[in-house]
């Protein structure tokens, strides 16, 4: 009996991109970043305490970042399965810890690997291609890294400058930018697609409601989940439009 010669079902790239040495390269990267993040939540506790904030409020902060980190985790996660299933496990792991952006690491390899004719899951994509793709995500990274290293100690003369001195109006500044920040991320998604426009709107309502109710009942704990907590539901949301209705436009 003859039996049928089996087709592998993943791309021969694949076992360089998941190979031993390439897990051992990414390690040193990822420790740098977890050592910066000790480094940071550190300087920022002794600071805190300098600045005269008490201990109570300090663990509320931390408390509320953690609640905070919640809902984007949830969404780089969903990205980087995405990321191994085409990158492979080291590169999609150390990209995602120094960056953290799906949208930019996966259209930077396809640009890579489309240099040489391919498209990113291709059963014939070669070991340079490969190698391509993975040097555009991390040159295409490196400026955002460069700013934040040189540029990120002198925002704070900046948003003086700005103020003009005028110390009621720093808060109101970092406010504003915090809100333009948000605001031209989410310009890109509310006109993608059904999903996209529902998961904004179903998670801004969600955090307008939670801290509405935060506020009148005068409830602390739920005043740190609510952004987390928005952020699932609008996530949850957009599946749940995908899945069922698809997008209109």
């Amino acid at each position: 009996m003859m039996w049928p010669e089996l087709v592998p079902l993943v791309p021969a790239y694949m076992d360089i991109a998941n190979s031993r040495w390439l897990w051992l390269s990414t390690v040193p990267v990822v420790l740098v970043v977890l050592l910066q993040a000790t480094i940071f939540l550190r300087r920022a506790w002794n600071d805190g305490k300098e600045m005269g904030l008490s201990e109570q409020k300090l663990k509320t902060g931390f408390k509320t970042g953690i609640i905070s980190a919640i809902g984007p985790s949830i969404a780089v996660l969903a990205g980087m399965l995405a990321l191994i299933a085409t990158v492979g496990g080291p590169v999609a792991w150390m990209r995602l810890t120094v960056i953290g952006s799906v949208a930019f690491e996966l259209p930077a390899a396809e640009l890579g690997v489309s240099q040489f004719g391919y498209s990113l899951g291709d059963e014939g994509i070669t070991e340079t291609a490969y190698a391509t793709a993975v040097w555009a995500m991390t040159l295409g990274g490196t400026g955002w890294l460069l700013v934040s290293a040189f540029g990120t100690r002198h925002m704070e003369t900046v948003r003086t400058k700005i103020s003009n001195g005028n110390e009621t109006l720093i808060p109101i500044i970092s406010a504003a930018a915090m809100l333009g920040a948000f605001a031209y991320f989410l310009s890109g998604e509310i006109t993608a697609g059904t999903p996209e426009t529902g998961s904004v709107a179903v998670g801004g309502l969600a955090m307008l409601g939670l801290l509405h109710l935060a506020d009148s009942r005068d409830v602390q704990w739920l005043r740190e989940w609510a952004l987390g907590a928005a952020m699932l539901v609008g996530l949850l949301a957009g599946v749940a439009l995908r899945v069922t209705v698809g997008s209109w436009w």
